[in-house]
């Protein structure tokens, strides 16, 4: 009884633990989302996103009445008086303003009647801003998401190299004691143990190497997520995947163009450059709006200082020296320039879906001829030593065979991490990620 009770706290006690390992074992959906909590690039385009809506409100709020306020106070030196003189009569009033000063204040208010569509094309071009910022948004969001995702993959990558490294470390060192025991008793000349002792060396140095690229990727990393550098994250191995990985091409580039921000953003640029072109050859047009007013003036004179009033407005701008017209010219040449911008822009997405679509089916391939490889390298090493320990194979041989499961053990192992990483590439370039 008391042999199963301490089984099961020792199965709880190793239960726990692992389940304190996997709540280590960061994600790189946390990642992301880390990244999408702290990064400043994402922040400052949320920002432009509302920036972009406040300059749509201000568009549309042209359309509604705007309200002046205006107030002076003025001392003449010697104020004015009312002469009036005919065949008949000769009148001369007293000053017009007492002690020689006075003060004056309007309030009028305006309702723009037609402006040409100048307001309504303002409103088009603020809102084709909204769209390009939520695309230009969408698009910051993916190429985040693709940085963190390659940092991430970086540190596991960094990461299995310093194991590899470490086990050739082991194994040589293993390999150089097996030497010394057979120089120790004149089996072997001492060649092969100063050419164990350099692969050794070489062996370690490789993982001193190993380990800085690991150091310098977490640090990158961590900086990406705002983390503090010195800290050591611990990955999980598994990445997400995605959908697309397995659609027929013609069918991921026709998602793509439909998806990526980059194309709506710029699609939206070219459309408020239109916009603000007509908005320009709207300046050149008729303008009414309808006017009301109060308005207050010191005077001695008149019957009343109080005025209101009520009326039309008629501004109309004849002649201008070509400025409106040119603004609008190079509004619309700029326009076309976008357009053929996202022309050139369609091209090349179809062009990086399809390069990231063959690129995944080479990594594919390669991890399946990696995978074999590496299993007949450790094969290979196991019997060159057992060789080697009765004396039917060489020093050099057993080197060679360390060697040989070291890179197979790497090819293996960046071939996994880039199908992997490829993966995540192909569903930036089709806009999934």
């Amino acid at each position: 009884m008391r042999a199963g009770v301490r089984q099961l706290g020792t199965a709880a006690v190793l239960a726990g633990a692992a389940l304190a390992l996997q709540a280590r074992a960061g994600t790189l959906e946390q990642a992301w989302r880390l990244a999408a909590a702290r990064n400043q690039t994402l922040a400052a385009a949320a920002a432009e996103v509302q920036a972009a809506r406040s300059g749509e409100r201000a568009a549309r709020d042209a359309r509604w009445p705007s309200i002046d306020a205006e107030a002076s106070y003025s001392h003449l030196g010697q104020a004015p008086e009312l002469q009036v003189l005919t065949p008949s009569l000769a009148f001369r009033s007293g000053p017009i303003f007492k002690d020689n000063q006075y003060v004056s204040a309007t309030v009028q208010m305006r309702v723009p009647l037609y402006t040409g569509g100048a307001i309504r094309a303002g409103v088009a071009a603020a809102r084709a801003g909204v769209r390009g910022a939520d695309a230009e948004q969408q698009a910051t969001v993916a190429d985040v998401k693709l940085e963190v995702a390659e940092a991430y993959v970086a540190v596991l990558r960094a990461q299995q190299q310093a194991r590899v490294a470490d086990a050739s470390v082991k194994s040589l060192a293993a390999h150089l004691r097996d030497v010394q025991a057979k120089f120790n008793r004149h089996m072997v000349a001492k060649s092969d143990l100063l050419a164990a002792d350099v692969a050794l060396a070489n062996a370690r140095s490789s993982q001193v190497n190993a380990q800085n690229a690991l150091a310098v990727s977490q640090e990158e990393y961590n900086r990406l997520l705002g983390e503090p550098l010195g800290r050591i994250p611990h990955l999980d191995p598994v990445l997400p995947t995605f959908a697309v990985d397995r659609l027929p091409l013609a069918q991921l580039i026709e998602r793509a163009l439909a998806k990526r921000g980059e194309l709506h953003a710029l699609a939206a640029r070219a459309g408020a450059l239109s916009a603000r072109a007509r908005a320009a050859t709207a300046s050149r047009l008729p303008h009414l709006a309808a006017v009301g007013g109060y308005t207050h003036f010191d005077n001695q004179i008149l019957n009343r200082q109080n005025f209101s009033s009520v009326g039309v407005g008629f501004t109309w701008k004849l002649f201008d020296g070509g400025a409106a017209a040119n603004e609008a010219d190079a509004l619309r040449e700029r326009s076309r320039a976008e357009r053929h911008r996202l022309a050139d822009l369609r091209s090349r997405i179809a062009l990086e879906v399809r390069a990231d679509w063959l690129t995944l089916a080479a990594a594919r391939a390669r991890v399946q001829a990696s995978r074999a490889a590496t299993a007949q390298a450790q094969e290979n090493l196991r019997i060159s030593r057992q060789l080697y320990g009765v004396g039917l194979a060489s020093n050099s041989q057993v080197l060679d065979a360390v060697t040989l499961r070291t890179r197979a053990e790497e090819d293996y192992n960046n071939a996994k991490l880039d199908s992997a990483l490829d993966r995540l590439r192909l569903a930036y370039a089709v806009g999934a990620l």
